[in-house]
């Protein structure tokens, strides 16, 4: 795994959301993006983290902030997953792992004793120029805004 840093210049990836719209980076110039990366869309940790992020919105629009969340998910996964749990923003199906390889979130994962690969719960903050100001690395799931938003 080789995780961008504070400092990087983040990829201009692009990728579809839930709906099959496409959203790049450069979409976004001028405004602070969020860009959360989750293991797997409906499981209990990513909804939590993700009704967490919901619940905080607005404080996020006001903030000037885009958010966008990204899981190797199909764009029908992120869509139930968004409608069951009413989020306002963009879940980005990445299923060839693009954006997730670009960020470098991917890698050896261990659970319940068993290694595996998959998407370390990871979370990055980009400022208006395209530059990363803050990584994420240890997400607290239910207060996961105050992480951001310090």
């Amino acid at each position: 795994m080789n995780i961008l840093k504070i400092g990087d210049k983040a990829p201009n990836f692009s990728a579809i959301d839930e709906l099959g719209n496409i959203h790049n980076l450069s979409d976004y110039k001028g405004k602070k993006v969020v860009v959360f990366f989750y293991p797997k869309a409906s499981t209990p940790g990513c909804t939590t983290e993700a009704c967490e992020l919901r619940d905080n919105y607005q404080r996020f629009l006001a903030a000037n902030y885009v958010v966008l969340g990204v899981s190797a998910d199909s764009k029908e996964r992120q869509q139930k997953f968004k409608e069951k749990n009413n989020l306002p923003f963009p879940l980005l199906a990445d299923e060839n792992k693009e954006v997730i390889n670009a960020f470098g979130v991917w890698g050896p994962k261990k659970f319940m004793g068993k290694e595996y690969d998959g998407i370390h719960r990871t979370t990055f903050v980009i400022d208006e120029n395209g530059i990363i100001e803050d990584v994420i690395l240890k997400v607290k799931t239910k207060q996961h805004t105050s992480q951001i938003l310090k």
